[in-house]
Formats: C-alpha cells, structure tokens, sequence
C-alpha cells in the first residue's frame, strides 16, 4: 500500500533535525555534561526512539508531483544557513565564554561535528543530486563549512558509478575495519575525485585550469569558510572550526562504511561488472533515524534510482535487498569496535553471497579489491 505524500503534516517528521540546534545552545550556554547532548541524543537518543517506533515499511507513490514535496524539501533548502548561524555563532560564543573549560569546547564542537557531519553532509547530498543550481549551491556550501567540498565529484562522478567495484574507495571491503577503511578513504578520496573531473574535463577538450573545473569553486569556498571562521574567532575559532570538519568528515565516512560493507557487484569478465541493484547497498526501515536522515537508510533505492527525491525513495524486503539490524547510530558505534562489527555483519555478508551469488566459490579477489578496474575508470 502507498503512503500519501500531504501537506506538512506528513513531512513534519522529517524536521526533526531542528531538535538539534538548542540542544547545542544549551551545551554553549551551561557547560558541564551538557556539552555532550548533541553525541547522546545523535546516538543513543534515536536508537531508543527507533526501537520504541518501530520500522515503516510502507513505500509512497513514486510518481508523486514534485509541487506536492515541498515542505520536504524546504527543510533541506533552509538548513545552510541554520548550520552556519550556529555554528559561526558558536565559535563568536566560545571563544569569549569564560565559564567554559577547554575540554568543554572541544566536547561541544565534537558535538558539533555530528550535527554538520550527519545532518549537513546528508541534506548536501540530497542537495548535490538535484538539477537546479540553487540546490546545488546549497549543497556545495554545505559541504564548504566541513572542508569536503570534492565529496560532491566523488560521490557524483566516482561513487554512483562504481560503487561496489575497486574504483570506489567509499565500498569498504569485507573484513576491512572502519578504521583503515577511513585513512585509505582520506588518502585516496581527493585524487579520485580530481582525475574524475579531469577525465570529464578532457572529453570537453578542456584542461584542468578552465574555469569550468569545480574545484575552484571548492577551494574558494572552502577558503572563505576558513576566513571566516578566524575573521570570528581568531586562531581558536579556526581550531574549532577546522575539528568539527574533521569530525564531520569522520560520521560521513562511518556512514559510508556501514551502507557498503563487503557488498560488491558481480565480475562480469574483462572490465565488465553487472548494473547497480538494490542488493548492492545495505538497507534499513528504523522509523525515527529515517526521519532524522532524510530516508538516508534507504540507501538500496537510492542507489537504484539516484534521481529519486528523500521523500520518494522506496524500501526493500529482505529478498531484495540486504537488511541492517539497527538504524545508522547504533550500526556506527558498533562500526568503531572492528571484531563487533565483523562478529555481527560478516555472518551477513557471507548470507548475502550464498543468497545472490552463490555460484562464486572463491572470494579472495573481491575481498582484497585486486580484480579489474571498471571500463571508463581513471
């Protein structure tokens, strides 16, 4: 049965990222354990609210008119410039705050990060993938005040095509912890994104200096995010600044890992892989981090039919699709322990092989990604 898309009261749920902006106030302004209610409510708040909730299975109309998803998007589109209040005014805050210790804004600004890195980074992405240039810029700044402005090339040009293959560094291998899966993703993510737009580029019969290149814009942009953030709080708010980018960039990547790990896509011979399937990302119904992520746990779809607005994305059954135990906060938690992580998902992956593939007896390859690059790969 479709879910009807209404009017604000259906998208209403999906404003719950709002709940996050006093909640950083009031770590600024009282100090003490309350520098660490952004993390608790990001973390263990949603997963109690995900198992009290339970999970929506149903799917809305995907033909829905986009004039009827506008209070949808209209949270996406405001959320720039909330994210930058609080955030440039926190750091004018802090930085002249005596009642707050050192530790305490550090512990704030973590905080801080989570809100920029799990909510910034997912409305950029939903932004990134739209076809107006408002969105997109939107998206782009988004992306500006974290420092991770190529993400937009990388998950556009890189990631959506080859994902699942060893040209997507964002695919964590099987058995591969998060934590060197993060390093080899910060090592390699810029230069792929760059020769993406350099190969993109050349079959313009363009050079890398046009003007056309994005990464002039990410650089500018990314510069004046910095400038500002000094113009504020002088090298202290810099230092802030700069750690919750970091931060930020850190609970991308903690996502990124738990939508891909160990799913690959079939070696069809040569350079040749199979199209992209909704078993090729892992999938989650958990009601409440849907809301908060923008139907972001809807990943199998989204990678199905990337033009597909946050709304609109439809969810799997497990024969479709392979399924997370729990929502993204409580999977990127268990994502920093790597013998819990392996010890619940690689009895998964390894059902997921036997269920879709299960012909392929020897794994080694795609386990250590030393199969062919993709043909059109860089």
């Amino acid at each position: 049965m479709s879910q009807p898309i209404s009017r604000f009261t259906s998208a209403a749920p999906f404003w719950l990222s709002l709940v996050l902006v006093p909640l950083a106030a009031t770590g600024a302004g009282i100090g003490g354990w309350t520098v660490w209610l952004l993390p608790i409510y990001g973390w263990i708040g949603t997963t109690i609210l995900d198992l009290l909730a339970g999970n929506e299975t149903r799917n809305p109309d995907p033909d829905t008119p986009e004039a009827d998803l506008f209070w949808y998007r209209l949270i996406t589109m405001i959320w720039f410039p909330i994210q930058a209040a609080t955030l440039y005014g926190l750091i004018w805050y802090v930085t002249r705050a005596d009642h707050l210790a050192t530790w305490e804004k550090i512990a704030l600004f973590f905080g801080l990060g989570v809100i920029s890195g799990s909510i910034g980074i997912t409305y950029a992405h939903e932004l990134m993938h739209q076809k107006n240039r408002l969105e997109r810029w939107l998206g782009d700044l988004l992306l500006a005040t974290v420092l991770y402005s190529h993400f937009r090339t990388e998950h556009l040009l890189v990631h959506h095509r080859y994902v699942g293959t060893p040209r997507d560094a964002v695919t964590a291998r099987y058995n591969e912890g998060f934590h060197r899966a993060f390093f080899r993703v910060l090592k390699d993510g810029p230069g792929s994104a760059w020769r993406a737009e350099r190969q993109l580029l050349s079959r313009a019969g363009r050079t890398v200096l046009h003007p056309s290149n994005p990464f002039w814009r990410y650089g500018a942009l990314q510069l004046a995010a910095l400038a500002l953030a000094y113009a504020v709080g002088g090298w202290a708010g810099l230092a802030l600044f700069a750690w919750q980018a970091f931060v930020a960039v850190w609970q991308l990547e903690l996502v990124n890992y738990v939508e891909h790990y160990g799913l690959t896509r079939r070696h069809l011979g040569e350079s040749k892989y199979e199209r992209v399937l909704p078993r090729h990302s892992w999938n989650a119904d958990h009601k409440v981090t849907n809301w908060m992520l923008i139907n972001l746990q809807r990943h199998s779809d989204h990678h199905y039919k990337p033009d597909r607005r946050f709304p609109l994305l439809q969810t799997y059954g497990a024969d479709e699709a392979p399924q997370l135990p729990f929502g993204y906060p409580a999977m990127t938690a268990l994502a920093m322990v790597p013998p819990l992580w392996r010890r619940r998902m690689n009895p998964r992956v390894r059902a997921w092989r036997k269920t879709y593939y299960p012909d392929i007896t020897d794994w080694s390859d795609y386990n250590s990604g030393r199969l062919p690059m993709p043909s059109g790969a860089s």
